[in-house]
């Protein structure tokens, strides 16, 4: 299966990409895997997008869309692919379609995490990272630590990261609404957008999304 995956920060997009890809065998493919390895690869893309990266300029479209090209041309990803973070807006979104088209391929399904901005603004700025590793993660509300502002783990402070304080969180939102939310229009009108509550357990949402996509999948 080929699909796009969409919904607005704090959705769980990350984490439901990789049970997904898993579970469907299929490369998950992020955008910001992708412009890791091209930049630590110091591929001709990856020197690209470091010197827009480091005169503090957004990366062009372009440069995106051809690292995502180069993956999806990939031999993993002969059989299907998971997108994460990639089309990010409507120029990207049709860039996508004119890739695939080149390639007799299609999308199957375009999968929008539906969370509410209240909900996403209680779940990142709830967020409390440890200063010793920053993969030890808690939250003031879905996962305490036993001692507050102290790591389960090693012991170490747990803090606030900057962009995860409520005002930060409310213009990403609006960026989100400005600029990505508008591919899902754009899907609709192409009749694949399949909608996910993003409220409940993780195994309950990944529950869901496999059973639309099986349902997307027999309309075929």
């Amino acid at each position: 299966m080929r699909i796009v995956l969409v919904g607005p920060p704090g959705a769980g997009k990350g984490t439901q990409a990789v049970r997904l890809a898993e579970k469907l065998s299929i490369p998950h493919i992020s955008t910001g895997d992708l412009f890791r390895a091209n930049i630590s690869g110091q591929t001709e893309l990856g020197k690209l997008a470091k010197s827009y990266m480091d005169a503090g300029e957004l990366v062009p479209d372009e440069v995106t869309i051809a690292m995502a090209k180069d993956r999806m041309e990939q031999p993993d990803a002969e059989g299907g692919f998971l997108l994460d973070g990639f089309p990010r807006n409507v120029s990207q979104a049709e860039a996508l379609d004119e890739l695939l088209t080149g390639e007799s391929i299609t999308l199957d399904a375009v999968l929008d995490l539906e969370v509410s901005e209240d909900e996403v603004v209680k779940r990142i700025a709830g967020r409390r990272i440890c200063r010793n590793d920053s993969s030890h993660v808690f939250h003031v509300t879905y996962s305490k630590p036993k001692r507050e502002g102290v790591c389960d783990v090693c012991g170490g402070e747990l803090y606030q990261r900057d962009d995860d304080h409520e005002d930060t969180v409310r213009k990403r939102l609006e960026v989100y609404h400005s600029q990505t939310e508008p591919i899902i229009d754009y899907y609709k009108a192409q009749g694949l957008v399949v909608t996910i509550p993003a409220l409940g357990p993780v195994d309950e949402i990944t529950r869901r999304a496999l059973e639309a996509l099986k349902r997307e999948d027999a309309t075929q």
